[in-house]
């Protein structure tokens, strides 16, 4: 893949750095931008993010990717808060997202043994194949965390990981490298 541009989504999430150092460490050069012309001319487009998807949401909309970002047709990844943002809504605030995948991000129940933010590492129930998780595991898949929810998502040309590949040692590596291997929409 000579002729790949990879464009981190200037959101405003907090792990942009952390991802563009992980995609170095993969000998992969990459963008931070907001400009709708570069996004869409971009191979590979990341939607990072961590914080508040009401927040996230008004900065999209002041610079129109809104709008832009349904409309790709290269693969796109949203990481966190990025695949929240890629749903119709977000529990959190009420929130109109993306729009891209049909359902709500829901805010996971609080308990005494399990505080919100979840922080921490699970394991995957494999549910079907998807590029996205190739020789990590074999499908899309949900993890749980007091009630079951999704952990990888995909949807046409997008793909969502609700953890952070870039902090995932490894694993995350290697998810991140299946993502730049994808050259096109899947079936």
């Amino acid at each position: 893949m000579s002729a790949r541009q990879i464009v981190i989504v200037a959101s405003g999430g907090a792990n942009i750095a952390s991802l563009q150092f992980a995609l170095q460490r993969l000998e992969v050069e990459s963008v931070v931008s907001a400009d709708a012309a570069e996004i869409r001319a971009a191979s590979h487009v990341i939607l990072p993010g961590v914080g508040a998807a009401a927040d996230a949401m008004s900065r999209l909309r002041q610079n129109r990717l809104d709008t832009l970002i349904p409309t790709l047709e290269q693969p796109v990844l949203g990481i966190c808060l990025g695949m929240q943002l890629l749903h119709e809504a977000s529990q959190e605030g009420d929130t109109r997202c993306l729009g891209i995948i049909p359902g709500r991000a829901a805010r996971l129940a609080e308990a005494p043994d399990r505080p919100v933010p979840h922080m921490g590492w699970n394991t995957l129930e494999i549910r079907r194949p998807c590029p996205l998780l190739a020789v990590i595991a074999a499908t899309v898949a949900s993890t749980g965390y007091g009630a079951p929810f999704s952990a990888c998502v995909q949807w046409r040309n997008f793909y969502g990981a609700q953890f952070h590949p870039e902090r995932s040692a490894v694993v995350g590596a290697r998810l991140l490298q299946n993502f730049l291997a994808l050259t096109s929409s899947p079936p």
